[in-house]
């Protein structure tokens, strides 16, 4: 494939950024994790009381786990081809596994190879495996990384004062590291939600009621066996009572899970561009980048433009998973198949958006002068300390003093603060103490741990 000439960006212009992504969403991807299932099950089957494999050499089982563990884009491409003939994906690994068997001259034992199942006995194991996959050992490392380094910067910055803005307007200020680890607080805060979510898979037969198993076996404990199989072998979650699906209720909490992650960062994205349009950050410069075709001087702040436009593609996406995966008509119908091969589109887009907050994020220079220069300009907002130790002092009506000083359109300095103090009817230490007050150190308590 050329990536020039792909239809999505992620496996065009984004693929260097999400190329791991393949080996858990393509769909030689679905094809390995399917036929890891298929053999993970019948070596279970091996371990039961079951008289036709009782003489299964316990010394091949290497050999059939080589068959997922060594798979190989040729190997996939042979079972696209019984697929051919087949038309039907699981029916063709079943073929292509039993093919291995008879190499290894174990096809005595091959009519135990998807022996009792459904495809989605397959589909509903191998795709939260990927899931699962995919979301500890791609994503989680990112978003990781993502906290780290703003929990790095809130406390490199935790002592510097910031003029707040609520409604676009000056509030009482803050500092630019507690602003900061708001974010580090509120991704830590979902990313516990999201690892307590199970990785759910469906595994009970044709209506989830083990009916074949039961009928060929009846002494044997099916239900124990698929929980064992699919808790302890394959380390997901088996759900307990299920139609021919999963019924995808933990899927959809993932992903609103994620998306909710995402609504986060594309909050901290926006929040980065408007302090970069404040001037509050300036950005490093990359010799030979240009900003503008057209104006020379311009350094945008794009990569916050990126991971808030791929956010917007991920979470819409994610939003139609949740909503459609856990509605299918009666026992099952075939919608769930066809959205469940785009799983990997919204997860990719949302490793794209980590990488270019990320990107955006180490490019940040801090303009203390410029916070400063804002802070000074705008003494008005120390009137809420004012009004307050007069509230403590028992002065009448002081939230209306000093709205009467301060709600207007004339610039409100240190000198007319000054001044306004001087003509309270109040203590000399009380004036003393309201003299202390000053933008840059009306910040309150330190949240910064």
């Amino acid at each position: 494939m050329n990536a020039l000439t792909a239809i999505s960006p992620i496996d065009g212009r984004y693929r260097n950024k999400v190329e791991n992504l393949g080996d858990y969403f393509s769909e030689y991807a679905l094809i390995k994790y399917r036929v890891q299932v298929e053999i993970e099950y019948f070596l279970a089957l091996t371990e039961m009381d079951i008289k036709a494999l009782a003489d299964f050499p316990k010394d091949q089982k290497d050999s059939l786990r080589s068959i997922y563990i060594d798979f190989s884009i040729e190997d996939a491409k042979k079972i696209k081809d019984i697929e051919k003939v087949t038309n039907h994906d699981v029916k063709a690994v079943e073929y292509f596994i039993k093919e291995r068997l008879s190499d290894l001259d174990l096809s005595q034992f091959e009519e135990f190879i998807h022996f009792g199942l459904t495809s989605q006995d397959i589909n509903n194991t191998a795709v939260p495996l990927s899931l699962r996959d995919a979301v500890h050992q791609e994503y989680i490392p990112l978003l990781d990384e993502l906290i780290h380094t703003l929990n790095e910067l809130s406390q490199e910055w935790k002592e510097i004062p910031m003029l707040a803005r609520t409604h676009g307007q000056p509030a009482s200020p803050t500092r630019l590291g507690k602003e900061i680890y708001v974010f580090v607080e509120r991704l830590d805060v979902q990313k516990r939600q999201l690892l307590a979510i199970p990785f759910s898979a469906k595994f009970g037969g044709a209506t989830g009621n083990m009916n074949a198993h039961f009928v060929a076996y009846p002494k044997i404990d099916w239900v124990d066996f698929a929980n064992n199989f699919v808790n302890n072998t394959l380390r997901i979650d088996r759900s307990q009572t299920t139609t021919q699906i999963e019924h995808y209720d933990n899927a959809a909490a993932l992903f609103d899970a994620m998306k909710r992650i995402n609504s986060i960062i594309l909050d901290l994205d926006r929040d980065m561009w408007t302090y970069i349009s404040m001037d509050y950050f300036k950005q490093k410069i990359k010799a030979g980048e240009i900003g503008s075709s057209a104006m020379p001087h311009k350094v945008n702040p794009i990569d916050f433009e990126n991971s808030e436009g791929n956010i917007g593609m991920a979470n819409a996406i994610f939003e139609h998973l949740s909503a459609k995966l856990p509605v299918s008509r009666l026992q099952r119908d075939l919608t769930d198949s066809t959205v469940l091969r785009n799983v990997g589109v919204p997860i990719g887009h949302t490793l794209i958006a980590l990488q270019s907050t990320l990107k955006g994020i180490n490019k940040l220079l801090l303009n203390e002068a410029k916070l400063a220069e804002d802070l000074e300009d705008n003494w008005a907002v120390v009137a809420e300390a004012i009004q307050t130790v007069l509230r403590r002092e028992g002065y009448p009506k002081p939230y209306e003093a000093l709205k009467g000083l301060t709600r207007t359109n004339d610039v409100i300095s240190a000198k007319s603060i000054s001044e306004f103090i001087d003509s309270l009817e109040v203590s000399e230490e009380v004036k003393s103490e309201l003299k202390l007050i000053n933008p840059r150190n009306f910040t309150g308590i330190n949240m910064v741990k």
